[in-house]
């Protein structure tokens, strides 16, 4: 009997596997970042909540892989789940863009003028 709403697990394969592996990395990239680095435009406990979000969506990412490894592929994520970690994503960097821009411009305004 054919099942609409199950994934098709080649599918799963092709499309959401490397999509959750770019989660990872980027999500990992994310904490890394908000772990070392103090960003001047964010107090602290915007900061630590930020890094919280990411924490907890790590977490979210690794289960659904570990659900579609161990369904052999017959699982998927709904787009209700994915989306939220797609903007949470989109947040981490305009926050990467902005700390790195101003870093580049604090970098820049400390060289000594060369005229």
């Amino acid at each position: 009997m054919n099942r609409p709403h199950l994934p098709e697990p080649s599918l799963v394969k092709k499309v959401l596997e490397p999509l959750l592996d770019d989660f990872q990395y980027w999500f990992d990239r994310s904490r890394k970042l908000l772990e070392t680095e103090t960003m001047p435009f964010l107090d602290e406990d915007e900061q630590a909540e930020l890094l919280r979000r990411v924490t907890t969506a790590q977490e979210e990412v690794n289960s659904a892989k570990l659900l579609i490894e161990a369904t052999g592929c017959k699982a998927g994520v709904d787009m209700s789940v994915l989306m939220p970690w797609h903007r949470l994503l989109t947040e981490c960097w305009q926050v990467s863009m902005r700390f790195r821009s101003q870093r580049s411009e604090t970098l820049t305004s400390n060289e000594p003028n060369r005229d």
